[in-house]
């Protein structure tokens, strides 16, 4: 790996697929510094208990804060940008927040490597930029639908990204996963909102809408499109924008029946009021076409849905008491 020995940033890595970025680049031997979101109790998320915690710099900061992205910037080869708030049920109650994590603090990260120079800005999209396909299988050139204030809020930060390419040729990759799962992901994903309750014996799952489809990828795979991508040819890659997705469709409702099956559960699917979204903002399908990540870096999703969701309770099992399966988690 051309990042054997670099410095790199990556910021988010207390989080679900930061800490598990983390964690490989120090595998592949990069010297990684991990950003961290600052908080009163001083504590660094899923690196808390990494058994790498050792080989990391670990700095505590905040995205929104210019001089904190400054400081954490500098002297890096190569920045993995996954800092943002990203439950969509909060971004309904708490939209401005979005706007300055999610845009303005992408902005802070593309000015700092900017002024830094750095080689490789690996900024992270999400597929519900996409919102309600219009056309399947997604390439990236659909239209982009801000169907909630979070998507509307990332859509923002990718646009900001690309102005940036375009204007002053930053070296910026835009990478955008297709709904990512995995151990360490909250209960505000419905993977371990289904998981958390059937682990604990309830006999009604409840949920938000059930029809909705979605290109659910293991955590894994994902982590290997970005470190695919930072190895890539930059002529290649900078300035583009790369979907990582299986290219498979699964509702919401069958995910929850393969997970009773997985975990052994005696249960039936509720659809719950409060769950639901607003109609307009509900984002009914989104499946993947990721030809051009394979064709610019060689990236495929390599572990099935089923090996995933076995991996993922499993981890769950073992992890039960940081959830609340009673509580719907905004």
């Amino acid at each position: 790996m051309s990042l054997s020995k670099k410095k790199v940033l990556v910021t988010g890595a207390g989080g679900f697929i930061g800490s598990h970025l983390a964690e490989r680049l120090v595998e592949e031997g990069a010297q990684v510094r991990a950003m961290v979101h600052y908080n009163a109790i001083g504590n660094w998320g899923w690196l808390e208990k990494s058994p790498h915690r050792e080989a990391m710099e670990i700095l505590a900061g905040d995205v929104t804060d210019a001089m904190s992205v400054r400081q954490a910037v500098e002297g890096c080869d190569t920045v993995f940008h996954l800092a943002a708030l990203i439950a969509i049920p909060y971004s309904y109650a708490a939209p401005a927040s979005y706007v300055r994590t999610n845009i303005e603090g992408t902005m802070n990260v593309l000015n700092a490597a900017r002024d830094c120079g750095v080689r490789r800005i690996l900024h992270t999209s999400t597929s519900e930029v996409y919102g309600t396909a219009i056309e399947v299988p997604i390439k990236e050139t659909h239209p982009l639908q801000g169907q909630s204030p979070y998507s509307a809020s990332k859509i923002g930060a990718d646009k900001i990204a690309e102005s940036y390419f375009c204007s002053f040729e930053t070296p910026v990759v835009t990478i955008r996963p297709f709904n990512t799962f995995g151990p360490r992901q909250s209960a505000r994903a419905v993977i371990p909102t289904i998981a958390s309750q059937c682990l604990a014996g309830f006999t009604e799952i409840k949920l938000g809408n059930l029809s909705p489809t979605r290109d659910l990828n293991y955590v894994a795979s994902t982590v290997d499109g970005f470190i695919r991508a930072a190895d890539a040819d930059g002529d290649k890659v900078h300035g583009g924008t790369f979907n990582l997705g299986s290219g498979r469709e699964t509702s919401i409702g069958d995910l929850a029946r393969m997970i009773i099956e997985v975990t052994g559960a005696q249960a039936e699917v509720l659809s719950d009021e409060q769950r639901l979204r607003p109609a307009g903002s509900e984002v009914e399908r989104l499946v993947a076409d990721a030809s051009l990540a394979r064709e610019a870096f060689g990236w495929e999703s390599e572990v099935d849905l089923e090996s995933g969701l076995l991996e993922t309770v499993e981890w769950l099992r073992k992890h039960q008491e940081g959830y609340r399966p009673d509580q719907y988690t905004v």
